[in-house]
């Protein structure tokens, strides 16, 4: 309870949810002498995946023991999976208490509830001058409040696509605009860039780091992989090869990420060993990535039924969503709800081979767009149907043996039935 009042109190310091500046977080920070400048920060921008690649690099170098805090957005259950240090997330009381003293010295001016949080992050990562920080960006990059770090360790490019189109000028809603934003303020250090949707991006983003004195290292030119068989993968970078177990996590588009990770950390000087990289893949968390729900409130109404949910928002999470399901042998069933600023035909164009379709609302978000007109975008698809809620959408699918139903569209969605299991 005081931990919800804080964040109800952080959430009005500003009348904009969003309002792309670096001035605020600035003037904090310097308040709470600029903590950016006292950690050793890993930065990973982009579209899809990176999260993901956030979670291998957490889950190698904790095989190695070595100690990292980790800031990423958005949260999927509790706002506490955004603050991890020392490996851990802070219970509620630790960062109630984070959250007051920031707000304290704050003094009530204005500032947007990511930058406070981002603020906070800092101020509490500065006390652990020798752990590694992961560092997602949010929104692009450039104007993100993430973006205020004078020096790093690296960045971590990942694929980057169309999305969050309704912050840029109609003219300018673009893939060369979307990677200027992500990428024309990296700064100097060692740029990894993971495996892009198209060879015209990767083009792209050369032209605009072409100026960056940065050390490049390219998916496919410095390193890359490819699939083995009977249960293993192969890397290969400048350093040599690797044989390596497939990870615990699904999706083949997972290896693009694992692969990036590999790459980061072998360039840095982490010693790290091949057996952390070995045992790292094959314990990594990742929530509402592809992932299998096998207990539960909501699986017990699936029954002996696979139950996956994902988080995938846009084209390119919806294209590689679907080309996993279509290794696949069986029937799909797709329960769907999504945000309003998204490009829901688009998304959902890339489902191909669906048994039935279920879009829902999900609840306690007012940005969404609604299960109904939901359904009227999806209605020259066939066995298209709406359910108000996630439990309705479920108990009105009829499964057979070996069926399959998926949960989609948004982050917020898969919240909200990691939440209800």
């Amino acid at each position: 309870m005081k931990l919800q009042k804080i964040l109800n109190r952080l959430q009005k310091l500003h009348p904009k949810e969003i309002d792309l500046s670096l001035s605020r977080i600035k003037n904090l920070c310097a308040k709470l002498d600029n903590p950016q400048n006292k950690v050793k920060a890993i930065s990973v921008v982009g579209t899809n995946g990176k999260q993901s690649t956030i979670n291998v690099i957490l889950s190698i170098l904790k095989e190695a023991k070595l100690n990292c805090n980790v800031y990423t957005s958005p949260h999927i259950q509790k706002i506490n999976e955004r603050f991890i240090f020392n490996n851990q997330e802070l219970n509620d009381d630790e960062l109630s208490n984070l959250l007051e003293k920031v707000e304290k010295i704050n003094k009530n001016q204005s500032i947007t509830f990511f930058e406070i949080l981002t603020a906070c992050y800092f101020y509490e990562a500065a006390k652990y001058s020798d752990n590694i920080n992961l560092i997602e960006a949010g929104l692009f990059h450039r104007f993100d409040a993430t973006n205020i770090l004078n020096k790093n360790l690296a960045s971590v490019v990942t694929s980057i696509s169309k999305d969050h189109l309704d912050w840029l000028p109609e003219k300018e809603k673009t893939i060369e605009k979307i990677v200027h934003e992500k990428t024309s303020s990296l700064l100097d250090s060692n740029i990894i860039i993971a495996k892009q949707n198209s060879i015209n991006t990767t083009e792209i983003i050369k032209k605009t780091i072409s100026k960056n004195s940065s050390n490049k290292f390219f998916f496919n030119e410095d390193f890359s992989f490819t699939n083995g068989e009977n249960g293993f993968f192969y890397f290969e970078d400048k350093f040599g090869g690797l044989k390596l177990p497939l990870p615990n996590i699904l999706g083949q588009f997972q290896l693009e990420n694992i692969s990036t990770a590999i790459a980061t950390l072998r360039l840095l000087d982490f010693d790290i060993k091949d057996n952390h990289i070995k045992n790292g893949i094959t314990k990594i968390k990742n929530i509402a990535r592809l992932q299998e729900i096998k207990s539960g409130k909501l699986k017990r109404l699936v029954k002996n039924n696979r139950f996956i949910i994902d988080g995938s928002h846009n084209e390119d999470g919806a294209r590689v969503l679907n080309e996993h399901l279509q290794t696949l042998d069986c029937n799909k069933h797709v329960v769907v709800g999504m945000m309003a600023n998204k490009d829901h035909e688009k998304y959902i164009s890339y489902f191909k081979d669906i048994s039935s379709i279920t879009t829902v609302d999900i609840p306690k978000q007012p940005n969404s767009i609604s299960g109904k007109k939901l359904k009227e975008k999806f209605k020259y698809l066939p066995n298209v149907k709406y359910k108000e809620s996630i439990e309705e959408a479920i108990k009105s699918i009829k499964l057979q043996e070996n069926d399959l139903l998926i949960i989609t569209g948004s982050l917020y969605l898969a919240g909200e039935v990691l939440n209800l299991n």
